[in-house]
């Protein structure tokens, strides 16, 4: 069964292509305006136009609201916090042009350099800094990545309605310096506010406009490029920012970005020139790479799904652990996915080194296997638990994509094959599928995590009790205690291993399990160089060029 399904999404490789105006951006329309066939200019006066492809519409270009990839690795260009993260993956200065910490490691002092401009061409203050994180951490912000802000002092009493603004340890000393005191030392602070979430807002146009990010023409930035234009569904452009105060680092003209969500057709404009880069159909991965055709980068983050555990039968830990032991994830990545990722065994990924020197995920081994015959044995207890003679219908659901797809339908003849369940199948698309997740009204949904810095204690978090990231229902108070600790925890040895009591503790209770690790296979054009794909973090075009 699981051959027929790959030879018959091999028989179905889409052959449509959609035009884009091909790579020479002057087709003699104004910038940011869309030509005759609906598709967008090169967004810049010049030639050296870098056109690429997001998959989906961002579900936001507000910092605060943002909180995916598809948001975070346009926003990683249009606006930059105080540090960036640089060619070698490390913090580096940005907005701020320094900072000093004081001997207790608590307090950091950030100096913002002088030429730091708005693209409107006004300064970016302290105050701008001060006004967005407070916002990213008011409870009526509502932003899914508030919890982020939990390492600074206040900020998790003003989020939690148990204080205010004002306890919130970000103070604008004058207008260029902005003072941040911390609950404990926290060697990954500067890792952290590189994350588009921690970039300031222009504090005047957030508060004229709630929409003010919903649009080319009312969106201000600080990055190194400047958005301008934005045809919603279909394709975004940008230009060179010449108010960014390293505008001379930035090499293109301008960006296209094209929001093709299907892998088959990307790649046929990959082929065809009319996209500089594009992602490995599954389809076609084997022999692409066998090919050499294939560049492969690090990337830190996990595929996976989530259960439901206030809907029947996943309230029952049993259950839950019964389907997550009857999937083999080596068989998927071995034959399905065929991207050379690493089967997960663990939710925190390969990558972050112990004080030993030792990877965490290696330290920690593998905390679920397939295990078809335990898997039977669990189902069997479970049902006699929750006094069921048979399974009430259980639904998968996963976000609009081929490949999502096909994994979907292996786990599906998977769940058949070693507990004899039938399971349906339901794709939705993404910006619907994400609220419907986020409001816990699916049952059993596909997952990705894609690490915001880089520390374990960033995967670990997304699941205490009422996080926005947690998705699921499922709470444990010892879990929770343990993330407390390890976020207050100075001593890098005690901290790891409470991070690793907590991962136990997480895989052992199944509220998730877990597919694979991700990496970065990738297809580019010769002619392109420069560009910087973090393995925690965002795309980064700042000295990207074309040759």
């Amino acid at each position: 069964m699981l051959m027929f399904l790959i030879m018959m999404a091999f028989m179905m490789l889409l052959v449509a292509c959609t035009t884009t105006g091909g790579t020479d951006s002057d087709n003699g329309t104004e910038d940011g305006e869309t030509t005759d066939d609906g598709t967008a200019n090169g967004g810049g006066s010049g030639d050296n136009i870098l056109r690429l492809n997001n998959s989906n519409e961002p579900t936001s270009l507000d910092s605060t609201q943002a909180f995916d990839n598809v948001s975070y690795n346009i926003l990683n260009n249009l606006m930059e916090g105080l540090t960036r993260l640089g060619e070698t993956h490390e913090p580096e200065e940005a907005t701020a042009e320094n900072w000093e910490v004081s001997d207790d490691g608590l307090t950091y002092t950030f100096t913002i350099r002088e030429n730091a401009n708005w693209s409107n061409g006004e300064p970016v203050t302290a105050g701008d800094f001060e006004f967005a994180w407070k916002r990213l951490a008011d409870p009526e912000t509502a932003a899914d990545a508030a919890f982020l802000t939990d390492l600074i002092e206040g900020a998790s009493e003003f989020n939690s309605g148990e204080g205010t603004a004002d306890d919130m340890a970000v103070t604008a000393i004058d207008e260029k310096t902005l003072e941040v005191t911390l609950t404990s030392p926290q060697a990954y602070f500067l890792s952290i506010i590189s994350n588009p979430a921690f970039f300031p807002v222009h504090q005047e146009t957030v508060e004229a406009d709630a929409s003010w990010a919903a649009e080319a023409d009312t969106f201000v930035g600080n990055g190194p490029f400047a958005i301008t234009g934005w045809n919603h569904n279909s394709n975004l452009t940008m230009d060179k920012n010449e108010e960014y105060w390293d505008a001379d680092s930035v090499q293109l003209d301008g960006v296209v970005w094209e929001m093709v969500n299907d892998p088959n057709t990307e790649y046929q404009l990959f082929q065809t020139g009319e996209l500089h880069t594009s992602s490995v159909p599954t389809e076609l991965a084997e022999q692409l790479i066998a090919d050499g055709e294939v560049d492969f980068e690090d990337q830190s983050g996990t595929y996976f799904y989530r259960f439901n555990t206030e809907m029947e039968p996943f309230q029952n830990e049993k259950i839950r652990k019964a389907f997550s032991m009857a999937v083999d994830q080596q068989e998927i990545v071995d034959y399905v996915t065929k991207r050379e990722e690493n089967a997960a065994h663990g939710f925190v990924a390969y990558g972050f080194l112990e004080p030993s020197g030792e990877d965490f995920r290696e330290v920690g081994g593998d905390l679920l296997s397939f295990d078809p015959t335990k898997a039977q044995s669990l189902l069997a207890e479970g049902m006699e638990e929750e006094g069921y003679t048979e399974l009430p219908d259980i639904t998968l659901s996963y976000n609009t994509s081929d490949e999502h797809k096909l994994i979907a339908e292996v786990l599906q003849d998977m769940f058949k094959e070693h507990l004899d369940v039938d399971v349906t199948l339901a794709n939705t698309e993404w910006n619907v599928f994400l609220e419907a997740q986020q409001n816990l009204e699916m049952q059993f949904s596909r997952s990705s995590f894609i690490a915001d810095f880089a520390d374990p204690i960033n995967y670990l978090e997304s699941f205490v009790t009422g996080s926005s990231m947690n998705r699921t229902g499922w709470s444990n108070e010892e879990y929770d205690n343990l993330i407390a600790a390890a976020k207050a925890e100075a001593d890098e040895e005690a901290r790891f291993d409470l991070m690793h009591q907590a991962e136990e503790i997480l895989m052992e209770e199944a509220p998730i399990f877990p597919i694979y690790f991700y990496n970065q296979p990738l297809l580019q054009a010769d002619e392109v160089s420069g560009i910087v794909r973090h393995p925690v973090g965002y795309i980064e075009l700042k000295w990207a060029s074309l040759e």
